[in-house]
């Protein structure tokens, strides 16, 4: 039978989430060690991967293909949500590689809801409330 312990086990790694740029490196090192088959694997038994912060930092030509090649282990498979402010036109620049970046968009793309939200960043709300500091003498 089945035993709870499992059951949670298999909860708890039904969702995770990471940042871009760690992937990357996750995936160059992997790839380095003759490892990329194994991290590939790894990432995707989880339901859901969140990969958070996409095109803050550059992505270089050789690190485009090994993240197409987690998004396409994962496509028709598992769900992915991806964050980023880039638009969708500017991927290329992203990526480097207007061929991979347009693989990658093709397979993110065709089952997707995309959400695009507007407004300022909840980070500087607080920030912004506030008025600047003047010195009197």
């Amino acid at each position: 039978g089945r035993e709870p312990g499992n059951r949670s086990r298999k909860k708890r790694n039904s969702t995770y989430f990471i940042k871009c740029h760690d992937l990357i490196q996750q995936l160059r090192k992997a790839n380095e060690e003759n490892r990329l088959e194994n991290r590939l694997k790894n990432y995707s038994r989880y339901k859901l991967l969140i990969i958070d912060e996409i095109g803050y930092l550059p992505i270089t030509k050789e690190e485009s293909k090994l993240f197409f090649q987690l998004i396409d282990k994962r496509y028709e498979q598992k769900s992915t949500i991806l964050t980023t402010n880039i638009g969708f036109g500017e991927w290329d620049e992203i990526f480097q590689d207007p061929v991979m970046a347009n693989a990658i968009l093709d397979r993110i793309l065709h089952h997707a809801h995309v959400v695009s939200i507007t407004g300022k960043s909840y980070r500087m709300k607080d920030h912004i409330k506030k008025k600047p500091h003047t010195e009197q003498e």
